[in-house]
């Protein structure tokens, strides 16, 4: 099962991004550019990065029970 957290090594700010990068299999620079047109188009994007740099857990507590 697929679990979705926050990266550890290669994390810019929190690695919010490139746990998400890793979680859909792909480059964490396109989910940074995508995150990034979000925050400066709607504004949302900023909240909601915080958001989930409080909720996801980082990679290193994540256990994989399978």
């Amino acid at each position: 099962m697929k679990r979705l957290y926050r990266v550890e090594d290669g994390a810019k700010i929190f690695g919010v991004c490139g746990g998400i990068a890793e979680y859909f299999n792909i480059d964490p620079t396109i989910v940074r550019l995508i995150w990034g047109i979000a925050a400066l188009s709607y504004g949302v994007g900023i909240g909601a990065y915080f958001i989930c740099a409080f909720i996801l857990p980082k990679k290193s507590e994540v256990v994989d029970e399978y």
